[in-house]
């Protein structure tokens, strides 16, 4: 009798504490934001501004998470089973919610039912990049290189079916050279390997090559974007460059678990506009080689879709088959 009022009491107790709990103004804690790729790159960089500026407007702890393994999946996966309560964020990308499908057979997580879209925070493109000992100053005598030498240049990228290695593939297609595709387990490895002339070229992340661009340990040669960066302004697009196709870029945006309370998402939303039009988040972002961005959650999934279509054909013409 007495074991059984105690039961019924804990049992009253615990759902006391968990209507408390979530009677609780939100934030009432910290959060964690889950960041898919090793430290250093792109991803991981902006997470960490988007961290620090939701800290300030929440008022709790965000806390950056690197969960970095099989091409953003590892932290995908982590992230589509977390509580849909609001204390679990991904900063993620389009190579993971794009690319990555057509690139693996088993992903661990769905791109479009497992995640609330909250808002697109920045978008960028890759740079060609070569090493300074290449005789090429400009795209078109790189071109010319490439053919007079074929399968002996090469490119490296993060990664089979990263953005770098896509947009590669596509100068290949259009430019009609043969140079040897170099994969590394990240755009950071590459851009090292570069500097240190172990390979010619790299349609690299602008963070990690635009620092070593600006130090003269590689030479740019074009952006891979519609309109040329503010971070090296001087640099010319792919068209402007002689280079006329339509090349992949990349974007970032905050997502959470699919079920996370609407109330919750359009909080984080509304931040996020009101944090990316500072001043300080702006420079940052632009010297990075990043344009920043706000959306709704609407136009997340309308991104994702349209990359989807994109990505189908560049990844058919490439020959790249799923692992």
């Amino acid at each position: 009798m007495v074991y059984g009022v105690l039961l019924f009491m804990s049992g009253v107790l615990a759902a006391v504490t968990a209507t408390a709990q979530s009677a609780l103004p939100y934030p009432s804690k910290s959060i964690r934001m889950i960041a898919p790729y090793p430290p250093g790159g792109t991803s991981d960089v902006v997470a960490r501004i988007v961290a620090q500026k939701l800290t300030d407007t929440l008022g709790r702890q965000v806390v950056v998470d690197n969960r970095a393994g099989a091409t953003g999946n590892i932290g995908h996966e982590i992230a589509a089973k977390a509580p849909p309560d609001g204390y679990t964020l991904l900063l993620t990308s389009g190579a993971a919610m794009v690319t990555n499908r057509f690139l693996f057979k088993h992903l661990g997580f769905d791109p479009f039912n497992d995640f609330a879209p909250i808002s697109l925070v920045a978008t960028a493109a890759p740079m060609l990049v070569v090493n300074p000992s290449v005789p090429a100053r400009n795209v078109s005598e790189l071109v010319a290189l490439a053919k007079s030498k074929p399968d002996q240049l090469t490119f490296g990228s993060g990664g089979v079916g990263t953005t770098s290695h896509i947009v590669g593939e596509v100068f290949k297609s259009v430019t009609g050279v043969r140079i040897v595709h170099v994969p590394y387990k990240g755009g950071v490895l590459a851009v090292t390997d570069l500097v240190g002339g172990q390979i010619t070229m790299s349609f690299a992340d602008m963070v990690p090559s635009v620092p070593q661009v600006k130090a003269g340990r590689l030479r740019a040669l074009a952006v891979s974007s519609e309109q040329r960066s503010p971070a090296l302004p001087d640099v010319p697009t792919m068209p402007e460059a002689g280079v006329d196709a339509v090349f992949p870029g990349q974007w970032w945006a905050i997502i959470a678990p699919r079920g996370t309370p609407a109330a919750i998402i359009k909080r984080i939303n509304s931040d996020t506009a009101t944090f990316m039009k500072m001043p300080d988040v702006r420079e940052r972002l632009e010297s990075m080689g990043t344009f920043p961005q706000h959306s709704t959650p609407e136009r997340v999934t309308e991104t994702m879709k349209r990359g989807t279509e994109q990505m189908s054909k560049v990844v058919k013409a490439a020959g790249i088959q799923a692992e």
